[in-house]
């Protein structure tokens, strides 16, 4: 039974619930939650070298994207991990740990950062061009951003051999122009461009790797598995059961349950409170009452609610939300079900 609001609520109150609810109603899961984590491109750069070069990155907690667009080098992690990158490669690095690029592993490497002035300039350049690289990175609602990190590899190639490798040549081909233009505009232009060439190299792994190592990102694509979630993503507040799920894709309980934690890492019910718990937060944080947020996500109380959100975040709404208003530390990932 939905918890019913007191009367003295208004319409409005509910329209503008509405909205902030509509986002996590609609499209396919990847955008739900692309959304949900309010995804964006933080910044796009080139990289120019010629002659032999070595130059060394920290480590960064976050999502970031690298292409060559001409020429050739190394991307080396240490130890073994190194890779040959060539014309037409575009990568991924999640929650990136410090790295080289370079053409010569003879050389010292120098200092990526300070070696160039990034603060006044996104076009870095070393004597000459032969070599040419785009990169950019991508930022998060930073409570959640591991919902996306944990899901990828630490180091994920697109090779220019790969089916998608043209059609994400021709984003790399007009974000360049648009990192070295002046155009107005430019910058929304570049930042789009990147959500866009986030999505594509997502596209170009799942059909490279065969719904392996993305973590949940496989079971999207799965044809049983992803139905499930996208019922799931498209109704949270109906009171889903294992037989309710099971049933609307054909397949038995256990075999459901055993694919989908197969796939995803967490049972069926304990994904869909999460998911509830995550759009929970995010209407909370735009303004949405408790109660209200209750009744979005069909729970027949504010007790009910609350019980569900402190059983994922270890606190209860009310108390979560005042404490990082006063600048408290609370876990940013949601707590292991038992």
């Amino acid at each position: 039974m939905i918890y019913a609001l007191s009367a003295r609520k208004s319409s409005r109150s509910y329209q503008a619930l509405d909205k902030l609810t509509d986002k996590h109603k609609t499209s396919d899961p990847l955008s739900q939650v692309f959304s949900l984590l309010n995804v964006r491109a933080a910044r796009c750069t080139r990289f120019e070298a010629g002659g032999n070069w070595s130059y060394r990155f920290p480590a960064k907690p976050a999502l970031k994207f690298g292409a060559v667009i001409r020429g050739g080098c190394w991307i080396d992690f240490g130890g073994e991990a190194h890779h040959r990158l060539v014309a037409g490669d575009c990568f991924l690095l999640a929650n990136a740990p410090a790295y080289v690029l370079a053409n010569d592993g003879r050389l010292l490497p120098e200092d990526g950062i300070a070696s160039f002035d990034w603060a006044q300039s996104d076009v870095a350049r070393h004597a000459g061009s032969d070599t040419v690289l785009l990169a950019g990175s991508f930022g998060f609602e930073a409570s959640d951003a591991g919902l996306l990190l944990d899901a990828l590899p630490r180091f994920l190639l697109i090779p220019s051999r790969s089916p998608s490798a043209p059609i994400i040549h021709s984003t790399l081909g007009i974000l360049d122009l648009e990192i070295r233009g002046t155009g107005i505009g430019a910058a929304v232009l570049t930042d789009r461009l990147a959500d866009v060439l986030l999505i594509q190299v997502l596209r170009a792994a799942l059909d490279q790797n065969a719904g392996e190592g993305l973590g949940w990102i496989n079971a999207l694509v799965d044809a049983r598995i992803g139905k499930a979630i996208r019922l799931m993503h498209e109704d949270a507040a109906h009171p889903w059961t294992l037989d309710a799920l099971s049933g609307a894709i054909a397949m038995s309980r256990s075999a459901f349950s055993k694919r989908f934690k197969s796939l995803v890492g967490l049972a069926p019910l304990d994904y869909l409170l999460r998911w509830r718990m995550r759009i929970a937060r995010d209407l909370l944080r735009r303004g949405a009452s408790v109660a209200a947020t209750a009744a979005q996500l069909g729970y027949s109380s504010e007790s009910a609610f609350g019980h569900a959100f402190k059983r994922v975040y270890g606190h209860a709404p009310k108390r979560y939300w005042r404490g990082q208003a006063e600048g408290e530390k609370f876990p940013n990932e949601p707590n292991k079900l038992s």
